[in-house]
């Protein structure tokens, strides 16, 4: 136990960059309960007509609470093994979208009634939706933090340069990216809206992180892709 808490202060110390995204979420987590605990005079409900097409379904708990871990090991694996650019390319864009999202809950105060009357608690996965019912409100839900964060971080595995030859690992986590987004709406988590807003602001704030982080290499790419010929090509002819 003791080498373990030696080798995991040794990490945080060779590792300072991680202290960005610690921080940033401490601040979060504060700001987001201090939303939670305020009493607004008004909050507006997010609904639409697909919401009641969709049916609740208890077993979407799992990849529901996968998505925290998912979070975590993301995170930790681009800290130990990615490029430091690509880190920092992932927690810019989950820090963009995160605060975005603070801003939305106060301009917008907002909230959900979708969640069923009953839940059957006679099973495992009823008893953790019981219990995360309980302990999540159903306010502040626009745009879907589970979804924005699952965009940013499928994003960054699939552009990753130690995985984009992974096949399995790549499949792997789109698959479980989508089961994430689908369980927000058969959960009574988020409304489509909710969902629609959280992917379209995903690929927005990447394609920003994205551009803040280019690399030499990857601009040169975008100019021969776009002008159909290598920069470096006139000048070998000039020469």
């Amino acid at each position: 136990m003791r080498k373990r808490v030696e080798h995991l202060i040794y990490l945080f110390r060779t590792h300072r960059e991680i202290w960005w995204i610690i921080i940033y979420t401490a601040i979060y987590m504060g700001g987001f309960r201090i939303m939670e605990n305020a009493r607004h005079v008004h909050y507006h409900v997010i609904h639409t007509w697909l919401d009641d097409q969709i049916p609740f379904c208890s077993y979407f708990i799992i990849p529901y609470g996968v998505w925290f871990i998912f979070n975590l090991y993301v995170v930790g694996w681009f800290v130990l093994k990615a490029e430091k650019y690509e880190y920092y390319r992932l927690i810019t864009a989950l820090m963009l979208g995160m605060t975005a999202f603070l801003v939305v809950s106060v301009v917008y105060p907002n909230r959900l009634e979708l969640r069923p009357d009953f839940v059957d608690t006679t099973g495992l996965c009823g008893k953790l939706v019981a219990l995360l019912y309980k302990s999540d409100t159903s306010t502040n839900v626009l745009p879907s933090i589970h979804v924005y964060n699952t965009v940013v971080l499928c994003h960054a595995i699939n552009t990753c340069n130690r995985l984009r030859s992974r096949k399995g690992v790549l499949l792997a986590s789109n698959i479980l990216g989508v089961m994430i987004i689908l369980s927000t709406m058969f959960l009574k988590q988020h409304s489509v809206i909710d969902v629609c807003l959280g992917l379209v602001m995903g690929m927005l704030m990447q394609i920003v992180s994205d551009r803040i982080f280019e690399t030499e290499e990857e601009r040169s790419f975008a100019r021969e892709t776009v002008f159909g010929k290598r920069p470096s090509s006139s000048r070998r002819t000039a020469g």
